[in-house]
């Protein structure tokens, strides 16, 4: 799966996240995060947070990598 911006990653983790059944709760729980993080990932708000993005993306089973274009 590819994003090109924030937006695109929220819409992402928010779509996986509904998949596996779980609340905005449930996953900052399991993510050790707060559930305001979570909701303003998935509005597609920019953090420089990435440790946090990088721990909810892995609860989800979403791996990220970088695309050379």
């Amino acid at each position: 799966m590819q994003f090109k911006d924030m937006a695109e990653l929220g819409a992402l983790i928010k779509t996986k996240r509904k998949e596996q059944g779980l609340t905005q709760n449930d996953l900052a729980l399991a993510s050790n995060v707060g559930i305001r993080f979570i909701v303003d990932i998935e509005a597609g708000k920019e953090t420089a947070q990435i440790g946090k993005v990088l721990k909810v993306c892995s609860m989800l089973g979403l791996k990220l990598g970088v695309i050379n274009e």
